[in-house]
């Protein structure tokens, strides 16, 4: 771990090989808070998995779709390059799928190379010869998804919503739920307790927006996170966790925690704009669900009406 941080941040105060000090802790908590990650300190499963992509480069090995997908630092660059040349692999988050391989088969064609949908030598230097020309270009991804945005009907009738919520708020899921079908939105809950699945689940049903609900069980805060990745965000993801943040903590009576831009496997792995909403305290919120639901419907109608110009 150290020698990962090391080569990420060089030069940060990491302690002697092999003691977890200080110095080690402060460089871990800055590496999460620069990718995206719950500052904690602690290097678990998704810290130790970031880290891991983090280390590679363009060039380092061969990119292409598999199962499980890829993930890395090289992917995001990848995926970077091909949105700034006009190839649309989706939004910008290291994780080579479906819409990465379609655009990098779709560069290779107009390239007038061998169609294959892997990056090797070759694909690699024409990537980089024609990418320094268009350094300065927006992300083709950026541009679709604010049009998909524009173009979608300015009201919750008719639209998909997904709920996740993994345990505590239950209660809230459910009066969001029926608050939102009483205005013609068709709504699923998903109660998953692992985060990768749900967004699988949301992905397969192809809804509209996610709204992810999770209890802090002692912190009398809202706190609402979108995703965002180090080259790119997700601007519907970012309006509504706005929107949230205006109208939650007002009607529970908490402290604002503010709308913040992470790299959660929850937001990061979902493919529609989604939030993650954190509150508490768990008594305040269990006896003031209604209410909490009604802020977050708000908040949706808000959002599915608001100008994308």
């Amino acid at each position: 771990m150290q020698h990962r941080l090391a080569a990420i941040l060089p030069g940060a105060p990491i302690d002697r090989d092999g003691i977890y000090g200080p110095g080690t802790r402060a460089t871990l908590e800055a590496f999460q808070h620069q990718r995206g990650l719950r500052v904690d300190g602690i290097c678990g499963e998704q810290t130790w998995n970031t880290l891991v992509e983090a280390g590679f480069r363009l060039g380092d090995r061969f990119l292409y779709r598999r199962t499980p997908m890829q993930r890395g630092d090289d992917v995001a660059d990848l995926q970077q390059r091909l949105c700034t040349l006009g190839f649309d692999s989706g939004r910008v988050d290291g994780i080579f799928g479906d819409s990465t391989s379609h655009a990098l088969a779709e560069f290779q064609r107009n390239a007038g190379l061998p169609i294959d949908a892997i990056v090797g030598a070759a694909t690699l230097r024409e990537l980089i010869r024609l990418e320094s020309r268009h350094h300065d270009a927006e992300l083709v991804s950026s541009v679709r998804a604010r049009a998909a945005l524009r173009n979608a009907p300015p009201t919750l009738s008719g639209r998909h919503v997904a709920i996740g919520e993994s345990g505590g708020l239950g209660s809230v899921s459910g009066a969001l739920r029926r608050r939102l079908l009483l205005g013609g939105t068709r709504v699923t809950e998903l109660h998953h307790p692992d985060d990768s699945i749900q967004a699988k689940e949301a992905n397969e049903l192809g809804v509209d927006v996610y709204v992810g609900l999770r209890l802090n069980p002692t912190s009398g805060t809202c706190r609402t996170a979108f995703w965002a990745g180090t080259h790119d965000d997700s601007p519907g993801g970012r309006r509504l966790a706005e929107l949230v943040q205006r109208s939650v903590p007002v009607a529970l009576g908490i402290t604002d925690g503010g709308a913040h831009g992470m790299s959660l496997p929850i937001l990061r792995e979902t493919r529609m704009p989604s939030v993650l909403v954190e509150v508490g305290p768990a008594t305040l919120v269990v006896e003031r669900s209604a209410a909490l639901a009604a802020a977050l419907s708000g908040a949706l109608g808000h959002w599915a009406d608001a100008s994308w110009d």
